[in-house]
């Protein structure tokens, strides 16, 4: 079981988050303690009245500037609970963590792959006074074992996928609720996902469809920069208005995702992760044949999407891997100029070099998954082996930035300025 403590100063943003999702019958009150609200009254009067139940402690509140907690366990996907045993075990973990006597209110949650309870509380006693969050997260990681053992629920060795992995799925626009579904994307990809570019970010989450844009604009005289998020569908097409980055949060504004992507940045350059997918990245060339589409699914197989950005044309002016094993995005010419942009233009012009992959493709035999796989052919033994003995024509240079991509897009700006002016 994986826990999770958010501090914040707004009761009522907490509140109306968990209510909505009432509204929308994905999520129920399962119980509470020191509430004035009945749970089972009118659902109209629950907002009001559980605001009023934290308004002596909140009155009190001497020096705390974020006093609201708002706590989710989440057990594994395959851990089944009843609402009883939902419920008796987040009054276990609240009286564990010392709030046992503090007002709360427990929200059970069905509106992703996995059955979780929300927890409401203040941090601030009677008296005003913070109750000690000293050691807090190594307590609560100690309650968690605790009561995993307690309720016969499965011990996750890796906490932090097991509780970002349920919403690591593409926005599924039929099911509304964008900005929530966005928003769950964006922070479970926030500190899972290394990028260093805004170009390596949107290529990233268009895996997920969404697509990122940045947006220039001048308020009271001083211009700005922005950031909005609209779904997508699977081709790549915007299908919902777009939302402003400070929905969400500011940490998915431009400010937030620049400091990020510097943080990332130091740590590439100082050698702290590397790519770990030139091999396959250079196998799948070499067994596409020439063919894009078997390239990218050959990715696929090994858990990497690839994205190329084109021009009018058709020609790539970039290409952008995204390594869902590793969590890492890399923009070609930085796993080597072996792997840039013009590399792929003339890989795909040529003639195919394994016709009976080219058919596969062709008869439709690639299954397209919802994520990030789908069902590949398998590569015989043979085709193996003569990837193997070819792989020494590529070398492997570590390059920084995508100068190549990025001299390409200069030069086809020059020549729409020349082709303009020439006309005129």
């Amino acid at each position: 079981m994986v826990a999770k403590i958010n501090r914040g100063s707004s009761l009522y943003g907490a509140l109306i988050y968990n209510q909505e999702k009432v509204a929308s019958d994905t999520a129920r009150i399962i119980a509470g303690h020191r509430m004035i609200t009945d749970i089972n009254g009118n659902t109209e009067n629950v907002l009001r009245q559980a605001m009023l139940s934290f308004d002596n402690y909140l009155l009190a509140n001497k020096n705390t500037e974020k006093p609201i907690l708002h706590i989710s366990l989440n057990p594994s996907p395959e851990d089944y609970l009843s609402d009883q045993q939902f419920a008796e075990m987040g009054k276990d973990y609240m009286e564990k963590m010392g709030y046992g006597d503090q007002p709360y209110i427990i929200y059970i949650h069905e509106d992703t792959g996995r059955r979780h309870i929300h927890i409401i509380t203040t941090c601030v006693d009677e008296n005003g006074n913070k109750i000690s969050d000293k050691y807090e997260w190594n307590r609560s990681m100690k309650v968690c074992r605790e009561l995993e053992e307690k309720y016969n629920l499965k011990d996750v060795t890796d906490k932090k996928n097991e509780l970002l992995e349920p919403y690591l799925k593409k926005v599924d626009y039929s099911k509304g609720d964008l900005k929530t579904q966005i928003s769950n994307v964006l922070k479970s990809v926030k500190n899972s996902y290394r990028y260093q570019t805004f170009g390596e970010y949107s290529a990233m989450l268009s895996c997920f469809n969404i697509e990122a844009k940045q947006v220039k604009g001048e308020h009271e005289g001083v211009p700005f920069t922005g950031i909005v998020y609209s779904v997508t569908d699977d081709s790549g097409k915007p299908i919902s208005a777009p939302f402003k980055s400070s929905l969400i949060g500011k940490s998915f504004g431009y400010d937030g995702l620049n400091k990020r992507m510097k943080h990332n940045t130091k740590e590439f350059r100082a050698g702290k992760w590397k790519p770990k997918i030139r091999n396959q990245v250079a196998l799948a060339m070499h067994g596409s044949g020439g063919d894009k589409l078997v390239f990218i699914n050959l990715l696929k197989r090994h858990g990497i999407d690839v994205v190329f950005r084109e021009n009018e044309e058709g020609r790539i002016y970039g290409v952008t891997f995204i390594d869902h094993n590793s969590k890492e995005v890399y923009n070609g010419s930085r796993l080597g100029k072996e792997f840039s942009a013009n590399r792929y233009n003339s890989l795909f012009s040529e003639l195919s070099a394994e016709p009976h992959l080219h058919n596969q493709a062709e008869a439709g035999n690639f299954q397209q998954d919802t994520t990030f796989g789908g069902d590949l052919p398998s590569v015989s033994t043979e085709m193996e082996s003569a990837i193997e003995q070819a792989f020494g024509i590529f070398s492997f240079e570590q390059h920084g930035d995508d100068y190549q991509e990025i001299a390409f897009a200069n030069r086809m700006k020059k020549r729409k300025k020349k082709s303009r002016s020439r006309g005129i």
